[in-house]
């Protein structure tokens, strides 16, 4: 099945009762048990709802895995998955993370006693280096939030599974039309689906794939216990947003390509992070991983006094957090999605307060790059 088509038939397609062409939105707490114990697969909405089952069979077959899992926004998915670690434990993660990340690791789970080691996975050997005896998984971020860097996910793979170790990659960026982390050996795929998947900043979820059965069964038991699922409401509008996927990731990547032509060529922004750039120094293993390059980029225009007279004149890039929907959206990582990120620590890794981060929306590129052209002049 090619990807244009599995993005709307894959999961499970309408409801064989009725005949209904959509899922239909079971919003209910609980179900009739027929006696004590006999249920029609369903017995109360945190641990199983048929709405929810349609979304993680949805993902599972999107991302090639064994089993999918929902969760009430992208932190609880990625929450979740870290609960797999024990007090004790180490943690290698991508340094240029998202800042919800950085925080919850930080601030949160080394907290509860497990250590993490924060280092550019774009470079096998500081991976190799940061290993330890009490190393237990690997996370990923490619391309990274906001400086896309790409880390080559089969070499990580093959070094993990050396070690013993899970690798946990987030696909958000890429999504599953463009990227499979698990057919490339990650454990672990998960997903800010509030961001690609949904595609319309109109729901707020995560997503997870695994690729072993005894992976679902330990991720199963975690979401069943915390119970940080997503109501039938938020499942079905993702079940909707996955069937446009495709074309939104198409027009997406088409005009994300054009503004950073149009931005490396401009003499006011001094740096443009874009993996469909040549000279990006992830391109070609970027070309090589996934299907396309996204619809994300970062530029730098020297100084924060810069990105704020740009900000107040953009007409067509709405000032907001988020990523990944209709509409392009705006921001400036420093004092935004990543203002928990120490400034020290943000200016190591190149995030500047003049670094401006553009999530490319299905407008018309032309009126994109003429808002952005009159903005900058």
């Amino acid at each position: 099945m090619k990807p244009k088509t599995k993005v709307i038939h894959a999961g499970i397609f309408g409801d064989e009762y009725t005949g209904s062409v959509s899922v239909p939105i079971y919003q209910t707490s609980t179900y009739k048990q027929e006696a004590v114990g006999k249920t029609k697969g369903y017995d109360y909405s945190r641990t199983a709802n048929p709405t929810r089952h349609a979304l993680e069979e949805l993902i599972k077959e999107l991302e090639n895995g064994k089993a999918g899992f929902a969760f009430g926004s992208g932190m609880a998915a990625i929450s979740s998955v870290l609960m797999l670690l024990n007090s004790g434990d180490h943690l290698i993660i991508t340094d240029d993370v998202y800042g919800g990340t950085f925080r919850v690791v930080d601030k949160v789970f080394k907290r509860l006693g497990i250590a993490a080691t924060f280092v550019d996975t774009s470079d096998p050997e500081k991976v190799r280096a940061a290993v330890t005896d009490r190393t237990r998984a690997i996370y990923l971020e490619t391309p990274t939030n906001p400086l896309l860097k790409i880390t080559d996910i089969r070499e990580t793979a093959l070094f993990a599974h050396q070690h013993n170790l899970l690798l946990i990659v987030d696909n958000t960026f890429a999504t599953p039309y463009w990227q499979h982390p698990l057919d490339l050996g990650a454990d672990i795929v998960l997903h800010s689906a509030t961001k690609y998947i949904g595609g319309h900043s109109d729901v707020v979820a995560g997503l997870v794939a695994v690729n072993s059965e005894e992976l679902a069964e330990r991720i199963g038991f975690i979401q069943n216990s915390v119970g940080a699922v997503p109501g039938p409401q938020d499942a079905w509008l993702l079940i909707r947003g996955v069937k446009t996927l495709a074309l939104r990731m198409e027009q997406i990547e088409k005009n994300a390509h054009a503004i950073a032509e149009f931005l490396e060529a401009h003499p006011k922004v001094t740096k443009v992070y874009y993996p469909g750039l040549a000279n990006h120094p992830g391109h070609e293993l970027a070309k090589k991983q996934a299907g396309g390059f996204g619809g994300m980029l970062s530029f730098d225009v020297g100084s924060g006094e810069n990105a704020d007279r740009l900000l107040v004149r953009v007409q067509y890039f709405t000032l907001a957090e988020s990523l990944g929907a209709v509409e392009s959206l705006i921001s400036v990582p420093a004092k935004m999605t990543h203002a928990s990120i120490p400034k020290p620590r943000r200016e190591a890794l190149g995030i500047t307060d003049g670094l401006i981060r553009l999530s490319v929306g299905i407008e018309d590129g032309d009126d994109l790059i003429e808002d952005l052209r009159q903005a900058l002049d």
